[in-house]
C-alpha cells in the first residue's frame, strides 16, 4: 500500500471515529488490550529478532532497554489501554456556551484532531501507547517507527487490527508503515492533504529533523536532559534514594535525570555519599573541577557535558553556591522537559517551581514520574516540550481541537 492509500484510507477511517460514541471506543480498547495479551507469545518472538539483531549492530545498552519487551511490559501495554478506556471521553464536551445580544448562542466544543501521524524510534511500547489514545480522543493514527523494531511493530499493530476488527470496530484505525528508507520518512512529512499533525517521538536528530523538514504542523516532544538540585537544606538519604532512581532506574528514557547540581555548603560531605551510591550501578560521574578535588573518581566534565542526554550510565555533576544560580544553570542547559529540586526550605522549593521553565518541575520527587501513566493519563503520546496547544505528558485532552458551534434563529448581519 503506497503512502497516498495509507492517507486516504487513515482519512476515512477518522470520519467515522469521529462519530463514535464512548461506549464503542471502550469496546474496542478493551478488545485490543485482551488481543495484545493473548498474543504475547507472538510479540516477544518478533522483539527477540529485534533485540538480537539490535546487538549484532552494536546497539547501546540505553536503547536496547527501549527496544526490549517482556511479558510484564506487554501487561503494561494491556492496562495501560484498559486505564485509557476507564477514563472520561473529552470528544463532544462544551467549554463553554454563551449567548450575544443579537440572539445567537455561541458554544465552544472540543473534538478529535482527526488524523494524526508518529514518527518514533526503537520503542515499541509506543506503538499501543498511541493507538489506544488516539483512538479513544476520536482520531486515526498512522505510525512510522524505527527499522530498529520493525518486526515487534508489525506484531503489535496486526494484533490491534485483529482485535478492533473483532469487536466490529475499523481496523485501519491503526496503520503502520512499514517502509523505512529515508524518502518515505521525507514524504511522510509533508503528507499534509492527509495528515492534520505530525509528533516526533526519539532523540534530538530525529525531532530536529521532523521540526525543521516537515509540512505538516508538529508537536514537538523533548529530549530529556533532566536535572536534580540537592540544596544545602536536602535531606541526604531521601536526595541519594531520589538520585539513584531517577538515574538508575531505566536509562534509556527521557525522563531519566542526566545531570546533578548540588550546593557547595553540603558538597564535602554529600559528594563522597554520592559516589559510594551511584558506584553500585558502576555509574560515571563527570564533573566540575570544585567537585573532583574535593571528591576521587570523578571525571572532569566538559561544557558538552551540561547539555547532554546520555542515556547511559553516566551523569554530569555541577556545583553551585546558591538556588539562583542552580536555577540560571538549569535554565541555560536544560531541554525543558523535567526538573527536580531536593530541599527542606519553602522559600526555595517555590523558586525553583516558579523559576524554571520546564514542562514538569518537581519537589524532593524522582523525575522518572513524567509520564502519562504516572500522571493518571492511562498512558501517553509523548512529553511535550513546547508551549503551544500541549505541555507535558499529552493525554486525551492534548489530542482533540475545538470548534465553535452557533446556534441562531434566523439572525443576519447588517454591517
Amino acid at each position: 500500500m503506497t503512502l497516498a492509500e495509507i492517507g486516504r484510507q487513515a482519512k476515512d477511517v477518522s470520519r467515522v471515529l469521529n462519530n463514535l460514541g464512548v461506549s464503542e471506543k471502550n469496546r474496542g480498547l478493551k478488545a485490543v488490550a485482551q488481543a495484545l495479551t493473548k498474543g504475547q507469545e507472538e510479540i516477544l518472538k518478533a522483539n527477540e529478532e529485534d533485540v538480537r539483531t539490535a546487538r549484532e549492530k552494536g546497539m547501546s545498552d540505553g536503547l536496547i532497554d527501549r527496544l526490549t519487551l517482556t511479558e510484564n511490559r506487554i501487561s503494561a501495554m494491556a492496562e495501560g489501554l484498559l486505564q485509557v478506556a476507564a477514563l472520561d471521553d473529552p470528544v463532544g464536551e462544551f467549554i463553554s456556551m454563551k449567548p450575544r445580544p443579537n440572539g445567537l448562542l455561541i458554544g465552544q466544543k472540543r473534538v478529535p484532531l482527526g488524523v494524526i501521524g508518529i514518527i518514533y524510534e526503537a520503542r515499541p511500547n509506543v506503538t499501543a501507547d498511541a493507538f489506544g489514545l488516539c483512538f479513544k480522543a476520536g482520531n486515526a493514527v498512522i505510525l512510522k517507527g524505527g527499522s530498529d523494531a520493525l518486526k515487534s511493530n508489525k506484531a503489535i499493530v496486526s494484533l490491534i487490527q485483529g482485535g478492533l476488527a473483532g469487536a466490529g470496530l475499523p481496523a485501519f484505525s491503526v496503520q503502520l508503515i512499514e517502509s523505512t528508507d529515508r524518502e518515505t520518512t521525507r514524504e511522510f512529512m509533508r503528507m499534509n492533504r492527509y495528515l492534520d499533525v505530525l509528533i516526533p517521538r526519539g532523540g534530538a536528530g530525529l525531532i530536529r529533523t521532523v521540526v525543521e523538514n516537515s509540512t505538516v504542523p508538529v508537536i514537538e516532544t523533548g529530549t530529556g536532559n533532566c536535572h536534580i538540585f540537592v540544596d544545602e537544606s536536602a535531606d541526604f538519604n531521601m536526595a541519594l534514594d531520589i538520585i539513584f532512581n531517577a538515574k538508575t532506574q531505566r536509562i534509556g528514557v527521557c525522563n531519566a535525570c542526566e545531570s546533578l547540581v548540588v550546593h557547595k555548603a553540603i558538597a564535602g560531605e554529600f559528594l563522597p555519599l554520592l559516589k559510594k551510591r551511584l558506584d553500585e550501578k558502576n555509574v560515571e560521574i563527570r564533573a566540575d573541577e570544585a567537585a573532583c578535588a574535593l571528591t576521587d573518581g570523578f571525571v572532569p566534565a566538559t561544557e558538552e557535558d551540561w547539555g547532554a542526554e546520555y542515556l547511559d550510565y553516566i551523569v554530569s555533576l555541577k556545583l553551585v553556591d546558591s538556588v539562583e544560580e542552580a536555577i540560571a544553570h538549569i535554565n541555560r542547559y536544560n531541554t525543558k522537559h523535567s526538573e527536580a529540586i531536593i530541599t527542606s526550605d519553602y522559600a526555595n522549593a517555590q523558586k525553583f517551581l516558579n523559576e524554571v521553565d520546564a514542562a514538569a518541575v518537581y519537589v524532593n520527587a524522582s523525575t522518572r514520574f513524567t509520564d502519562g501513566f504516572e500522571f493518571g493519563f492511562g498512558a501517553e503520546i509523548g512529553i511535550s516540550t513546547q508551549k503551544l496547544h500541549a505541555r507535558g505528558p499529552m493525554g486525551l485532552k492534548e489530542l482533540t481541537t475545538t470548534k465553535y458551534v452557533i446556534y441562531g434563529n434566523g439572525q443576519i448581519r447588517g454591517l
